[in-house]
């Protein structure tokens, strides 16, 4: 039986520490990458469906999905990043 691997999107929450003048200039830092994350403020928030595979791109994966009564978008598989057998 093949083995796959699987890319989910997901919405995360991370907290992030930053010195700074004002809030402007806290985003500005954290937007350039100089904002130092708080540890163990990592936050699971849900599966995000707005984002997947085009479907455009994977039409008889999308249909076989749409037989098996499973929910596929008019644009994305939602969810999924990527699939790839590894085994």
């Amino acid at each position: 039986m093949p083995t796959y691997e699987i890319e989910q999107y997901e919405i995360h929450t991370q907290q992030y520490r930053i010195e700074a003048d004002c809030e402007v200039d806290a985003l500005i830092k954290l937007f350039n990458g100089e904002a130092e994350p708080v540890d163990n403020s990592l936050e699971y928030i849900e599966v995000c469906e707005s984002m997947g595979l085009p479907v455009e791109e994977h039409q008889v994966l999308a249909a076989q999905l749409y037989l098996l009564g499973e929910s596929v978008g008019e644009h994305v598989i939602p969810s999924i990043r990527s699939i790839v057998q590894v085994e």
